[in-house]
């Protein structure tokens, strides 16, 4: 891998994700206005800039309407925002990129690609596990799949963002009763494993808070290159350009 995939620089394409994954392979699921880029509301939450200025704010602000909502998530997140803004809620994480010369052999039997049909099953997993942002389109951002035990959706993992060579892994998750027997890590190498078939490289993003899983990604190869900031943030009532 090039060293400057690990550097946090704020100029490479990972360091700004969900504006890179909008403008390339995921621009067909894009509103755009000005500088601003967001998901349709049924495939994701999240938003994105160019840069943070006042213009940028401006245009996601009319892109997100009047009092909506969004998330950001990036290399860094100003701490200061226009008047109006107010961020209802956020916290720190961690992008990871695999690391190849650390590729862990991790699998797990009866893995299968998840469809249109499973989505109930996915999004009742994921509300009882909590990974992060999933809505009934996230299915359309990418490849998913699924580990089932009589009939019963268990475990699962996905593709996410993606642009330029490079995937990211989301929604990492299993039920509860089925966790200590390694079907989170199986699920993540497995998706890895599809990812690195195509050439690209697998990157995944971690909140600072959730050791379990950290440990498992670094357990599988995966090596943290920078901290990230993730924002929920509610558009002002008033839109009138200043």
């Amino acid at each position: 891998m090039a060293e400057s995939a690990w550097r946090a620089s704020d100029d490479h394409p990972l360091d700004n994700a969900v504006w890179w994954a909008l403008a390339s392979r995921h621009a067909a699921m894009a509103h755009a206005l000005g500088r601003a880029r967001r998901y349709r509301s049924e495939i994701s939450v999240f938003a994105a800039v160019d840069t943070f200025d006042a213009e940028s704010w401006q245009d996601l602000a009319e892109l997100v309407g009047a009092s909506g909502t969004c998330a950001l998530f990036r290399g860094a997140i100003p701490n200061q925002v226009p008047s109006g803004w107010v961020q209802k809620g956020g916290g720190r994480g961690r992008q990871m990129l695999l690391d190849i010369d650390q590729w862990a052999h991790v699998d797990v039997a009866g893995v299968r690609q998840l469809t249109a049909h499973d989505i109930p099953q996915m999004l009742d997993l994921v509300s009882i596990t909590n990974p992060g942002p999933f809505r009934s389109g996230t299915i359309e951002m990418g490849r998913y799949f699924g580990h089932f035990e009589r009939g019963q959706l268990v475990s699962m993992a996905g593709e996410r963002l993606g642009f330029d060579g490079h995937t990211e892994i989301s929604a990492v998750c299993t039920h509860p009763e089925f966790r200590g027997r390694g079907l989170a890590s199986g699920m993540t190498r497995h998706v890895a494993a599809g990812i690195l078939e195509r050439g690209e490289q697998p990157f995944l993003h971690v909140a600072e808070s959730n050791t379990d899983a950290l440990r498992v990604y670094e357990n599988l190869g995966f090596v943290e290159r920078r901290s990230v900031d993730v924002a929920l943030m509610q558009a002002p009532r008033d839109l009138t350009r200043r």
